[in-house]
């Protein structure tokens, strides 16, 4: 019995010390490395570039009030549509010292001299229907008389305008009402009831009562890269995606690149704008962020494959034809020269060297 257990291990001990040789063997042989297959097809290729940007109104105006004083009524809120001409807030006048005191002033000086012609007037004329004075020198001091009265009349003007904001004679005129310049839709009221605004001039910017902007007219502003810009030119046709609206592209034709570049994190970009046609069952809001698709060439229902099929080497490219039967391995393959167009990044299209019946070798499956 003893003799039986001995030569059982024998036997499993050589077992086990063939199986060990045969993993050490099995592990050194070459690895098979199997390819996925591609097939050559018809499809279209077009090579585009994308500039990511945003839509806004191509006119948009900040509108500003013609005095300096205090917001005592807003007659909009963003959102509302405004025509031309059409009230926006009032403004109720402080009065500049400076200019009151002034003002006041003229008003004086001007009542005295005033004061003083009449009697002159007064004087020539009683003269003249005696006829000591000629009549010249009559229609002389009529004449003088006029324009003091005219810059009295001035001087009371600058004093109601420094006080009220408006004259008497000025009819309609009335800065203390602003008003909108353009016809479209408020965008935006920075300002509330009481709150102190001035006007624009030399030194001032002047306070924004709104801005109003005519949505009707949209375009796109962006940028793009300094390697893509050579090939643009203006009228070329540009699909916009606004992120904001999905699934919609909208149309825009390319009407102004910028002729100089600005430098941006190492990237040196130029401005482009195009005009957007906006259908009329979309809503855009000002500063949707966009991207606008670029289409540079286009090949239609070409022979194309994926650009993983295609070998460079130098000025030649090629690819690998499967030789061996489709699901054999080891795989064989040949090498052919092909002559290669359009690419997408993607896609490649092939002008000749192969057709559509050949199985092309392309990136190693991993397990």
């Amino acid at each position: 019995m003893k003799k039986y257990f001995k030569i059982a291990g024998w036997v499993a001990a050589l077992m086990f010390v063939g199986y060990t040789f045969y993993m050490l063997w099995a592990q050194s042989q070459p690895k098979q490395v199997v390819y996925e297959l591609l097939t050559p097809q018809s499809r279209d290729i077009v090579k585009t570039s994308v500039a990511s940007g945003k839509v806004e109104p191509r006119d948009e105006v900040n509108v500003k009030p013609q005095i300096q004083g205090i917001v005592t009524e807003l007659y909009v809120e963003a959102g509302d549509k405004v025509k031309i001409g059409d009230p926006v807030a009032k403004v109720s006048v402080i009065p500049d010292m400076a200019q009151l005191t002034n003002a006041q002033s003229n008003v004086r000086t001007s009542q005295l001299t005033l004061e003083e012609t009449e009697r002159e007037a007064a004087r020539v004329a009683n003269l003249y229907a005696k006829g000591i004075v000629s009549k010249e020198e009559f229609e002389q001091s009529q004449n003088n008389l006029h324009k003091v009265q005219e810059q009295a009349l001035a001087a009371q003007d600058a004093l109601d305008i420094v006080t009220e904001g408006m004259s008497k004679r000025a009819g309609k005129i009335n800065t203390t009402i602003v008003k909108s310049t353009i016809t479209g839709t408020v965008l935006n009221v920075p300002v509330k009831i009481g709150t102190s605004v001035v006007n624009s001039n030399s030194f001032n910017d002047g306070t924004t009562i709104c801005t109003v902007a005519d949505m009707n007219k949209i375009i796109f502003r962006g940028n793009i890269d300094e390697t893509e810009v050579g090939r643009l030119r203006t009228g070329m046709p540009i699909k916009l995606s606004v992120g904001a609206i999905q699934g919609v592209s909208i149309p825009a034709t390319l009407e102004y690149i910028s002729p100089k570049g600005s430098e941006n994190n190492g990237a040196v970009l130029f401005e482009i704008k195009a005009a957007a046609q906006i259908p009329d069952s979309i809503e855009i809001r000002a500063g949707y962020s966009a991207n606008a698709t670029i289409e540079f060439a286009r090949r239609s229902q070409v022979l194309s494959v994926e650009e993983s099929a295609i070998q460079f080497k130098g000025d030649s490219t090629f690819v690998f034809i499967l030789t061996s039967s489709e699901g054999v391995i080891p795989q064989t393959f040949e090498k052919c020269d092909v002559k290669v167009g359009l690419s997408d990044g993607l896609y490649i299209e092939i002008e000749n060297g192969i057709d559509n019946n050949v199985k092309l070798r392309g990136n190693e499956k991993t397990e």
